[in-house]
């Protein structure tokens, strides 16, 4: 394939473009991203490519999802680096516009989440990272607007994330398809995550113990282990047993609504947090229940 890629930045002509593709009958699939390219975001584009003709990428580090004293100004940036993979894994076009292009000045309208019982965005990451569900539900909804997409595709690494997605585009009647990707890991199991960049040698070898631990309860599961508190606390004590993390939650939900369960007796996710230093990784396993059967959703990289 080129090694070099269309880059657009104005919305005219991302819609001109996308606008002319299904003129021509073609379908669009769009990925939305923040940059800093690896492994995971390039199977999300092979996906893409896969289930449609035409395949967009969306950069854009977006500032309303990011509280106070988070990583915003620190999030890694590569334009270039990411345009040369994105060349040669079946993208089309990127759309990499500018903070003031999607917040232009005076900008006051967002996406709120209700965050009653029974939201996705209630608890975890909504309750971590106050306000960052909005900000994420505000950018997505206006990256499915500009692009108008047949598909979305979004890695199931940010579970929580898909499912707060999939709500909004089922309750603003927004007619794309959303499609989930398992999730990409290193060969020792930890996520594939552009904030690993951040991890020191020895974070790095600690971190291997998120995935080690949902691994655990995965095989607890399949044991037959149904009430969810022994699974909460076999997850907990074996994340306090690494001294470089500080848990922020380690949580049996289910999978359809993110709400924490009693029992084990539907399809569930469990998903955990922890801060290494400054930096803070999230991870998730699925789990669908069928008789005495599990299965896990996931991809390990060579």
């Amino acid at each position: 394939m080129s090694e070099t890629i269309e880059i657009v930045t104005a919305p005219q002509e991302l819609r001109r473009r996308v606008r002319a593709w299904k003129s021509a009958g073609l379908t669009v699939g769009l990925v939305p991203t923040m940059g800093a390219l690896h492994e995971g975001h390039l199977s999300l584009v092979r996906l893409a490519r896969e289930r449609a003709d035409r395949v967009l990428v969306s950069i854009f580090v977006n500032p309303t999802q990011f509280g106070p004293d988070e990583d915003l100004e620190l999030y890694p940036r590569r334009p270039a680096d990411d345009a040369a993979l994105l060349a040669a894994n079946g993208c089309d076009l990127v759309f990499l516009p500018e903070v003031e292009t999607i917040y232009p000045p005076g900008h006051s309208v967002f996406v709120d989440l209700d965050e009653s019982a029974a939201a996705p965005s209630r608890g975890l990451e909504g309750a971590q990272r106050p306000g960052h569900f909005r900000g994420v539900a505000t950018v997505v909804t206006k990256l499915l607007n500009l692009a108008e997409p047949h598909l979305a595709v979004f890695g199931d690494k940010d579970a929580q994330q898909v499912a707060v997605v999939r709500a909004l585009v089922r309750d603003l009647h927004l007619g794309v398809e959303i499609i989930s990707s398992p999730t990409v890991r290193e060969p020792d199991g930890l996520a594939m995550s552009s904030r690993n960049a951040y991890l020191s040698d020895d974070e790095r070898q600690a971190a291997s113990r998120v995935y080690a631990t949902l691994e655990a309860a995965r095989r607890a599961i399949l044991a037959g282990e149904r009430d969810a508190d022994v699974v909460r606390q076999q997850m907990t004590t074996s994340l306090a047993a690494e001294a470089l993390f500080a848990i922020d939650y380690a949580e049996v939900v289910a999978a359809d609504s993110f709400q924490p369960v009693s029992a084990i007796d539907r399809s569930v996710i469990l998903p955990v947090a922890v801060r290494l230093g400054g930096t803070r990784l999230i991870d998730n396993i699925r789990i669908d229940l069928d008789g005495n059967s599990t299965s896990e959703h996931t991809r390990t990289t060579k």
